[in-house]
């Protein structure tokens, strides 16, 4: 199954891409989340308003990357959140929450899309999450849910 990304997959590709997958990866996930439209001739032309979209939020250079990436590393951030007696939280912190966060510590604006969660954030304490910044770099962001 051919089909045009409209957001970041990983392992997959970038918003813009044209990818071959297999007809039930399309079909039961990538399709129905929104990650992705059918490919088609008529389609082919939004490829190039998808790409202006991305370059608008994408982070310029190597460089740059690599600052945000320096900024990120001694920045303290905070996100409160309604816990249990045991610490256990009512809900889960998410990117949105995370790319807020930074913001109010003093930090970059982060595009919540591009904040790697390995898995759910449902306890008080510190907590380390990956920033994918450029394709070949990405960042740490140490956070501390209270």
């Amino acid at each position: 199954m051919k089909l045009i990304l409209t957001q970041q997959v990983s392992g997959l590709g970038a918003p813009g891409d044209v990818v071959e997958v297999k007809d039930g990866y399309g079909r039961n996930y990538l399709v129905p989340r929104g990650f992705a439209i059918q490919w088609s001739k008529g389609a082919e032309k939004q490829i190039t308003v998808i790409k202006k979209a991305r370059a608008a939020r994408e982070i310029a250079t190597l460089e740059q990357a690599k600052e945000i990436a320096d900024s990120l590393k001694g920045l303290k951030v905070v996100v409160k959140a309604q816990s249990g007696k045991s610490g256990r939280l009512f809900g889960a912190v998410t990117a949105g929450d995370i790319a807020d966060a930074v913001k109010t510590a003093g930090g970059p604006d982060l595009d919540k899309r591009r904040i790697e969660i390995d898995h759910p954030i449902k306890t008080t304490g510190a907590h380390r999450v990956t920033v994918r910044l450029h394709p070949e770099i990405s960042g740490t962001v140490s956070l501390n849910v209270a």
